[in-house]
């Protein structure tokens, strides 16, 4: 059988080309990946890069300062419904467009180069985030985990400690990924065993081994304000529609990464299908999941010595939740298995990052891009997964200032990094949504679609992400706000300063040389190819 960069023979080749195969050159792509994901693997990658493991525990500060148990129990399930919706509207596209480019590669087709061009850099800047926000997560959790057992290694704790710990996972990372994409397919199946094993004993554990739980009350009517805004006030317009929507975060940042299964399906058998279900069943799953994940959490908070649930430490997060509800050895294992299901998650965001790099690349987007879009002998792009961890590393740079907020160690910074993180891969995904709904029955959709429904969804999902993306960009405390006496410049936001002015500059750059040069998606088939399988691919 020829290779797809091959002559075709006259005869019909396109009949020995795998439907995959045919549908990517109708795409205008040769197979240069190796094709050797299952649909599972597919759903694994974005299950694994959700990670309930690592995001609901990794956030829950931000969801509890933020409003409280209410913030929780209300906010998780309300924005699952909307992410879920982004989820199926992802979906069809990626049933449409089933390449590694993913994102761009449909804001391209459906609104030409400019749509491409920012799309792709939002949804690199938010993989990159990803990344990079996952693997501090991990390292902090590999920290505590240790500390738990270990007084001496808990009293000389240090920023500078976590930093290392985070290198040396985003190295692990990179080697595991530079090793064999096939290497990770198996992983990721591992991963969602590992998840769903892992997260089934952690509610165990905070089922049975507390021996007092908060009541269904405190759950679902208990507020908190600790984030230095209204002076601690729980009531009124403020808090509902200014403090809780800053807890947003713990659940927007927790549900995303989806878009994985969009860059991997290109090594995915029956892409069209297989990636189209990837996304929204790990969307659909991990709402589900990481909500009963998370209610546990809460319910096993303790009470203080005056008898009331222990609010001011629950904000700290879960990790002084579980030391004081389970003791010293469960509250280890538990902060263990979640460090291992944020390693399993760092490793799928890595590769999805460097799908997405190499995608990006192969249509020279990128500065650099003929060395960023070289395989390997094993057909990985190596070269793009160092680049992703060198980015990561130094996005994640001011995580080493040592920031108080109310007297309390507070990781603003890591907040700023899954800021970004979420409004780089939501707005990314917010342009190709829209501009499915602007075509309308014009588009030309996959085996899998939305039907007459887009019609609704679309129009939401977009706006939630505008919503939510807006709200992540204000300061999260006051001494963030510059028009404030307590200003400082350690616990500013920086997620709209990154956001924004790379906003500034790709339209800077866009304005003044990329238009001219970047064209979109380049084919990587030839031409006369496409001409020789046109009937088939048309019938098909």
């Amino acid at each position: 059988m020829p290779e797809a960069f091959e002559p075709a023979p006259a005869d019909g080749p396109a009949a020995e080309l795998t439907d995959d195969e045919a549908h990517l050159a109708k795409l205008g792509y040769r197979q240069d990946l190796h094709r050797s994901w299952s649909g599972f693997s597919n759903f694994a990658i974005s299950f694994s890069i959700i990670s309930i493991l690592a995001g609901c525990f990794t956030n829950f500060g931000a969801g509890f300062n933020n409003g409280g148990p209410i913030s929780i129990s209300w906010s998780w399930p309300i924005l699952g419904v909307f992410i879920l919706l982004i989820g199926f509207t992802m979906s069809e596209l990626v049933s449409a467009y089933p390449t590694s480019g993913g994102i761009y590669w449909w804001a391209s087709k459906l609104g030409g180069p400019r749509a491409g061009f920012f799309t792709g850099w939002l949804n690199l800047i938010g993989l990159v985030a990803v990344t990079a926000g996952v693997a501090y997560g991990c390292a902090t959790f590999i920290d505590l985990t240790i500390s738990t057992f270990s007084t001496s290694y808990a009293d000389s704790y240090s920023l500078n400690r976590v930093f290392i710990t985070f290198l040396i996972v985003l190295a692990v990372a990179s080697v595991l990924n530079i090793f064999s994409g096939h290497l990770m397919a198996i992983m990721n199946n591992a991963s969602v065993w590992w998840h769903v094993v892992g997260a089934a004993a952690i509610v165990l554990i905070l089922i049975f081994v507390p021996d007092h739980h908060q009541s269904v009350s405190y759950v679902f009517t208990e507020r908190f304000n600790n984030s230095g805004y209204g002076g601690g006030s729980t009531s009124g317009f403020h808090f509902f529609f200014f403090i809780i929507p800053f807890g947003f975060l713990l659940t927007q940042y927790t549900i995303t990464g989806f878009d994985a299964s969009a860059h991997l399906s290109e090594e995915t058998e029956s892409a069209a299908k297989g990636a189209a279900k990837g996304i929204w069943r790990s969307i659909f799953y991990s709402v589900i999941g990481g909500y009963i994940l998370l209610l546990c959490v809460v319910f096993a908070i303790p009470n203080g010595a005056d008898g009331k649930p222990d609010n001011a430490l629950a904000g700290g997060g879960v990790a002084p939740i579980f030391n004081a509800a389970l003791g010293q050895n469960w509250a280890g294992t538990v902060l263990l298995v979640s460090a291992v299901g944020q390693i399993f998650c760092t490793v799928s965001c890595m590769t999805s990052a460097s799908r997405m790099t190499y995608a990006f690349s192969r249509d020279g987007a990128i500065p650099g891009s003929k060395r960023w879009s070289m395989l390997t002998a094993g057909r990985v792009p190596a070269n793009a997964v160092t680049l992703v961890a060198i980015c990561a590393a130094v996005l994640t740079l001011p995580a080493l200032i040592k920031v108080d907020v109310n007297g309390t160690p507070v990781p603003l910074a890591f907040y700023a990094v899954t800021s970004i993180a979420v409004i780089g891969l939501y707005l990314a995904f917010a342009i190709p949504i829209w501009l499915r709904f602007r075509h309308g029955d014009k588009f030309d959709v996959g085996s899998w679609n939305n039907g007459a429904k887009y019609k609704w969804m679309n129009p939401i999902a977009v706006a939630e992400i505008v919503i939510v993306s807006l709200y992540l960009m204000l300061p999260s405390t006051p001494a963030a706000n510059p028009f404030r006496s307590e200003f400082e410049w350690k616990f500013v936001n920086y997620a709209p300063i990154v956001t924004l002015g790379a906003l500034i500059l790709l339209t800077i750059w866009w304005t003044t040389s990329a238009k001219h040069w970047f064209t979109g998606p380049k084919h990587t088939i030839d031409e006369a190819i496409l001409e020789a399988f046109d009937d088939k691919l048309t019938a098909d």
